[in-house]
């Protein structure tokens, strides 16, 4: 299964996850707390939570099992979904692993320290092409990684 913390992810994300799960035949969950429109495929489906902080990776969190893979840019709930053993990936690709989890959730935390004594620090960028080739090539990895990890 293919979970995607879908309040902020991309569009141009979600489009490639979309293809992938067609292509391969792929399971996928959208959670949010609103209605996202999403095409009609019976890979694709949609769960909606309550509104509230951190709803949706609490319902993630709960689902998740080893051999799923999360698409989230939220490190928090990477670190949480790591601990359960299954995979995760930003929305440019890049792979949250055991390794460098704590160094994403202490960069995150200290971002967040500056803002909260009114250092205005630099949101992430909008995605480009790299990006895009980035986050494309990391989903092939991860869904072809759990693919043979189960044949």
């Amino acid at each position: 299964m293919l979970y995607i913390d879908a309040d902020a992810c991309p569009k141009l994300v979600k489009e490639l996850i979309f293809k992938a799960a067609i292509k391969r035949r792929i399971p996928v969950l959208l959670v949010a707390n609103r209605v996202l429109e999403i095409p009609r495929c019976r890979w694709i489906k949609f769960h909606v939570v309550e509104a509230g902080p951190d709803q949706a990776d609490a319902y993630i969190v709960e689902k998740c099992v080893p051999g799923d893979l999360v698409v989230t840019g939220d490190i928090p709930l990477a670190s949480l979904v790591l601990a359960k053993g299954t995979l995760a990936i930003d929305h440019r690709g890049k792979e949250f692993t055991p390794s460098n989890i704590r160094e994403r959730l202490a960069m995150r935390n200290f971002s967040a320290d500056l803002r909260e004594v009114g250092i205005e620090t630099s949101g992430p960028k909008a995605l480009n092409a790299k990006d895009k080739e980035g986050f494309a090539n990391a989903l092939d990895r991860c869904l072809t990684r759990l693919f043979n990890q189960k044949h």
